[in-house]
């Protein structure tokens, strides 16, 4: 009989599209898993200005989330640019919104990532993967990191680290993914949906 394949989500915030890029290498990792396929989304931005609002489609790239994605994945990678060490305001405005799937317990039991890029080597990668993880652990999702098995956390000169996949954009967001974040993050994404097989066998 056959199974259907599981869906990891990959959720993320993308500004100037360096983020987006790390979503795409990780959800290359989820579907070199046999029985994996990645859904990509993606958070509207937030405005200052109350009456901004933003299209109900995005004009390009992953739809925007909806709460049924939360539901239906067996996994879930979280991604945010960096905002002074912390995730995006768009990103924790989402998460703002999951009240209700908390009290059910949506998320409990599922196993999560998270990553980031930052404009600075030295600008918060490492706080705002620790950050992204503390919502996480509220839903009860079971939150991995990179091991030192990835031979790439000894040598990058870049991103990546052991908390998760990450990326050093520069601050014109135009340096392009070196080969050790590249392979951290297809790493970080077969993880994740190797687990998910795991905890769904």
């Amino acid at each position: 009989m056959n199974h259907p394949n599981l869906t990891i989500l990959v959720l993320f915030y993308s500004r100037h599209g360096a983020t987006r890029k790390l979503a795409e290498l990780i959800a290359q990792g989820i579907e070199s898993v046999p029985g994996c396929d990645a859904r990509l989304r993606t958070v509207p931005a937030v405005s200052t200005v109350t009456e901004a609002t933003e299209p109900e489609v995005p004009a390009g790239g992953a739809p925007y989330v909806e709460l049924d994605d939360l539901t239906e994945c067996a996994g879930i990678a979280v991604g945010s640019p960096t905002r002074f060490g912390n995730m995006a305001a768009a990103m924790k405005y989402f998460w703002d919104g999951t009240a209700s799937q908390w009290l059910s317990g949506t998320l409990a039991g599922k196993p999560a990532c998270v990553f980031t890029s930052t404009g600075s080597l030295h600008g918060g990668q490492e706080s705002t993967l620790l950050s992204m993880m503390i919502p996480l652990f509220h839903h009860g999702l079971m939150v991995l990191g990179l091991p030192y098995t990835n031979p790439e956390l000894m040598t990058t000169s870049s991103g990546g680290t052991p908390y998760g996949a990450s990326h050093w954009s520069g601050l014109d967001g135009k340096k392009v993914i070196t080969e050790d974040e590249k392979r951290l993050a297809i790493a970080m994404g077969k993880r994740l949906a190797e687990t998910a097989v795991k905890l769904n066998a």
